[in-house]
């Protein structure tokens, strides 16, 4: 009888050759089964940001295995900064560098990707590696909108890739040991989540449309969003704050903090009703192209009655809770709560002042989370290193974060833009992914895609 990763095995050879649809890849694309020692090749796609951050970690790996091969961005001004930071990692050995990911996807010898692009391309960048038989790490949200998410989980399924979500909270020790805490029930029954995103963004002005730089290829760059003409405010960076490529903060730094939230409620499935409010204040709309608000509140409530709040501000703002949160989550329970600041958490019980469990403490003589039941992260390289320990298993349960958790917790701020944007409390069939008697929010857990960019129905 053959066991589970023998069949992963075989399943992978079995779909070597196939067309993909960008071009016929060779079976040792399909085929290649990575050992521990084997060099596994990547390709970075997108430059910039967190793209910077993607370089940085696998180029650092290179003693271990890792070879950067390739870097790729729709735009080439980034090209000779990005080969010369790979290159310092690789002692010297250069990636090549590329304007279209569709190269890196005919490239038999690349084994996985990152992506680090804006929200919009996520998906059907995912989607076409998965295809080409490439294993894939994508940044958060995982997708620009419920449906395409939904897609790629599909993807990931049906060509057996391992595919991991940029949520680095999960390979975060301290971070694993306050959830464990909660699950056993460190404070009771935990009966609300609170994400928080404070982060103040002042105005970034607007500008008239005009021609695209020479560097940049402006169409590849839109992807499958609604065509407009180039502007500069809504290019770099920019992007996030328009609904066309992005999700504003509440999808963007915000995700990171509804994972943890939808962790710590240990809530494997999707919430019942959601509604959110919000505007953008503090900074004139005749000044500013921003469309997606800068100050949000958004309200999930889950089957059980269980509660996830999540609050974006964008302006001038006081901290919260005792470690001065501005990015971080507070839980609630029936005998305490939780508050959990970057790497740094604490558990207050009922109404005493002081924490009786924490990072970095002991409880009744035994450290928390000092039985180490929960899946360690790697010792160094974090979630990226998780992520190449799985491409070297060819085996998603040893992923911190699979697609299937990412979409799940990048629902959360999806669904909550689209109860801001609707104007209305919403209930949701989690089951089917669909707004209940809804049409216009419907409307909005989807996009018309622009060709030929577009995300396939049947993946």
């Amino acid at each position: 009888m053959e066991n589970r990763r023998t069949f992963i095995k075989k399943t992978a050879l079995s779909t070597a050759g196939v067309s993909v649809g960008l071009s016929a890849l060779s079976a040792r694309s399909y085929g290649r089964i990575l050992g521990a020692n084997d060099r596994v090749n990547v390709a970075v796609i997108g430059l910039r940001g967190q793209g910077k951050s993607h370089m940085n970690a696998f180029s650092e790996m290179y003693e271990k295995g890792v070879f950067v091969k390739t870097v790729c961005d729709v735009d080439t001004q980034f090209f000779d900064a990005s080969v010369q930071r790979v290159a310092e990692n690789q002692k010297g050995n250069k990636p090549v560098a590329v304007q279209d990911m569709r190269k890196v996807f005919d490239d038999p010898e690349i084994d996985a990707v990152s992506m680090a692009t804006p929200n919009h391309w996520h998906a059907l960048g995912a989607i076409w590696a998965c295809e080409a038989g490439k294993h894939v790490y994508v940044e958060k949200p995982s997708s620009h909108n419920v449906w395409e998410g939904r897609k790629m989980v599909e993807a990931a399924r049906k060509y057996n890739r391992v595919v991991q979500v940029g949520f680095q909270n999960r390979s975060n020790s301290n971070v694993m040991q306050a959830m464990n805490f909660l699950h056993d029930g460190g404070i009771g029954d935990v009966f609300m989540a609170r994400g928080t995103c404070f982060k103040p963004r002042d105005s970034f002005g607007i500008s008239a449309d005009s021609e695209a730089p020479s560097t940049l290829d402006y169409d590849m760059w839109l992807g499958s969003a609604t065509y407009r003409p180039y502007n500069e405010k809504r290019g770099h960076y920019n992007w996030h704050w328009h609904w066309n490529t992005g999700n504003g903060d509440t999808g963007n730094q915000g995700p990171h903090q509804f994972d943890v939230a939808r962790w710590g409620l240990n809530k494997k499935v999707h919430p019942v009703k959601v509604q959110s409010m919000g505007g953008i204040f503090g900074i004139s709309p005749h000044g500013c192209s921003q469309e997606t608000p800068n100050t949000q509140t958004s309200l999930f409530e889950y089957e059980d009655g269980k509660i996830l709040e999540f609050e974006t501000r964008g302006r001038y703002t006081n901290a919260e809770a005792n470690a001065g949160i501005k990015i971080g989550n507070l839980f609630y329970g029936t005998d305490g709560w939780l508050e959990v600041n970057g790497s740094k958490w604490k558990a207050y019980r009922g109404r005493e002042k002081e924490p009786f469990a924490g990072s970095g403490m002991e409880v009744e003589g035994a450290a928390v989370g000092g039985d180490q039941s929960f899946r360690a992260a790697p010792i160094s390289g974090g979630h990226s290193a998780n992520f190449i320990d799985a491409v070297r298993s060819g085996d998603r349960f040893d992923l911190n974060c699979d697609i299937l958790d990412g979409h799940m917790s990048s629902v959360l701020p999806h669904l909550g833009n689209v109860a801001y944007r609707v104007g209305e409390t919403l209930e949701f069939n989690g089951e089917f992914e669909k707004f209940i008697d809804s049409n216009e929010g419907n409307m909005l857990l989807t996009r018309k895609y622009r060709h030929p960019y577009v995300v396939p129905k049947n993946v």
